[in-house]
């Protein structure tokens, strides 16, 4: 099975011209039945925290990854904001080639340093759902500095990760350590989508790359717009967790707070 990596310049808070631009980068890609297909964070506005302009564009973009998923008979992996209980919530969504939704996803980290733990609630739940006879997990962005969630999903049986984002140029370094990091200690795929081009505050350098489990960049979709496609091997990720079962030594160690007396 195959994961295709739409890494997209997304227009700012511009649902209409995004969705044009993912058909034209999806319009050259041969996607088989059954494939997975993953587009960035907040795929058709950018990081944008006008709760109101993103909301406003849920159904729509709803109905679009939805729609995308039914006419290329693929699972396809998106974001939006949606409002939920009144809140909005910064959301992956997951939909089956017969449109049926998969996952709904809420950011269990909102970025609170960039304002948006102020304009989106956090998630309170791990999700994950079927693809490709593997269990996949996903996540969004500022996640991924927080390996306690990974973990989570790893023992709940998630053996890929899917981590779509709008992360910038100026961490990038981060983003691509972390990601196999992510892959390394828990021993699964890791698929990292991030966009490409700018918004009115920062720069984007693309970077959307697959991990194996052993850490190694098998895919890097480079900096500029574009697809990249991977086969992904459920084999590989079990072979591996059968011949190092790190994943069973696995201990719960309590903390202890020693030399607390106090200081003079």
């Amino acid at each position: 099975m195959n994961a295709h990596l739409v890494q997209v310049d997304i227009a700012w808070e511009d649902p209409d011209v995004n969705r044009e631009r993912i058909e034209a980068l999806l319009e050259r890609v041969e996607i088989r039945p059954g494939d997975l297909v993953v587009l960035p964070e907040m795929t058709f506005t950018g990081f944008s925290l006008d709760v109101a302009r993103t909301v406003s564009d849920a159904a729509a973009g709803e109905g679009f990854l939805r729609d995308l998923a039914r006419r290329r008979s693929c699972t396809v992996v998106g974001g939006l904001v949606a409002s939920v209980g009144g809140r909005a919530t910064n959301q992956a969504l997951a939909f089956g080639p017969d449109g049926t939704l998969l996952a709904r996803y809420s950011k269990l980290q909102p970025f609170s340093l960039g304002g948006e733990a102020t304009a989106h609630m956090a998630g309170e739940e791990i999700v994950d759902f079927a693809w490709g006879g593997l269990r996949v997990a996903p996540f969004i962005c500022y996640d991924l500095r927080f390996p306690e969630h990974f973990r989570s999903a790893a023992g709940n049986g998630a053996e890929m990760f899917v981590v779509i984002a709008n992360w910038p140029v100026r961490r990038i370094h981060h983003w691509t350590t972390l990601l196999q990091a992510r892959a390394i200690e828990n021993q699964a795929v890791v698929v990292g989508v991030n966009r490409c081009g700018t918004d009115p505050s920062l720069t984007y350098n693309g970077r959307s790359v697959v991990v194996s489990p052993h850490g190694h960049l098998v895919a890097d979709a480079g900096e500029v717009e574009g697809v990249v496609t991977v086969a992904i091997d459920p084999e590989e990720i079990r072979q591996w967790r059968c011949d190092f079962p790190a994943l069973t030594d696995i201990r719960a160690v309590p903390v202890s707070h020693q030399n607390d007396s106090p200081r003079r």
